[in-house]
Order: C-alpha cells, then structure tokens, then sequence
C-alpha cells in the first residue's frame, strides 16, 4: 500500500468541490409561480391598474400600517403567503376600517385557494372604501374570482360587471 501526502492546496480544492456538490444536491430550481398568483395578477391587479386612469380614492395611511404593507408585498411576492397575511393582520390592527389593507388580505387568501375568506375580505373593503377607482375594481374582480370558485357563475359575471362600473374617467369633452 502506497501513502501519497495530498497538499493543501489539493485539500481545499477537495472540500470546495465536495461542498458544491452539497450544494447542487440541497438547492432546487426555482418552479414556475403558482397558479392562483397568476391568476390574482392577470385577473385582479392587472384589469384593475389598466383601467385606473380615471379618478383615484386612497385612504390616508399612517407610516407603520405602510412599513407593514411594504413588508406584505415582500413576502406575497416570495410565495410566504402566511408571512403575508399576518403582517396585513397587524396593520389592520392599527387601521381596522383600511379598505386597501383589508383587499390586500383578500388577494393573499385567493393566493391560497381561501375563496370564502376572500369573498369576506373584498366584500368588507368595497363596503368600506370608495365607489370609483382602482381599489373598488379590484374588489369586484376579487370578488368575481371567488365566486366563480365557490361555483357561483352567475354572482361571478354581476361582479366583473360592477368592477367595470368601478372606473370613472374624465369626459371626452366639456
């Protein structure tokens, strides 16, 4: 049996190698968004930014209901749907009668197939917030959305209706 001593610059390539290969072994690739995101971006944020060139409503929020909302987004767009919902749960602490708060918190739940709890949450900010604008539409489309989960096609089509009905624009001409 023959003993060759292996140098430190062989060991460290050695253990930079083996921990790569770790590495390659642990990691996944990314998958493709899941669908209920898809379907919340094409079918609810999207329509509704489209048709927002019209007269806007925001409530007037406070900076740590903002910095909560911030970090909601963050971590809806990491897929932490869970993070997401409480975060959005706290600022509705602070700002219980928020309808943007309160259709943020029903995005999330469609995200994660909660189409009850997505119903309930869009119903409580169209019944809170303003009649015209971005967020009733996306209250409508949400609503819509869920409905048309729970198997309600035709309360489905009344509510992408009403979501049209959402956006006031300017007149053509005085």
């Amino acid at each position: 049996m023959v003993r060759r001593k292996i140098s430190l610059g062989e060991l460290l390539a050695l253990a930079v190698s083996f921990s790569l290969f770790l590495g390659a072994c642990a990691s996944t690739a990314p998958g493709p968004p899941a669908p209920a995101e898809n379907e919340v971006s094409s079918r609810v944020r999207e329509p509704a930014k489209q048709d927002s060139e019209g007269v806007q409503v925001f409530p007037l929020q406070n900076a740590a209901v903002k910095e909560l909302m911030a970090d909601a987004g963050t971590a809806e767009s990491m897929g932490d749907y869970g993070q997401a919902a409480t975060l959005l749960e706290r600022a509705l602490r602070i700002q219980p009668r928020d309808p943007e708060i309160l259709q943020s918190l029903a995005e999330v739940q469609l995200q994660v197939k909660d189409y009850g709890q997505a119903l309930s949450f869009a119903t409580r900010s169209y019944d809170l917030g303003p009649r015209v604008g971005e967020i009733c539409s996306r209250n409508w489309h949400t609503i819509s959305v869920s409905r048309e989960h729970l198997g309600d096609h035709s309360g489905s089509d009344e509510a992408a209706e009403k979501a049209r009905k959402c956006m006031n624009t300017k007149p053509r001409s005085l």
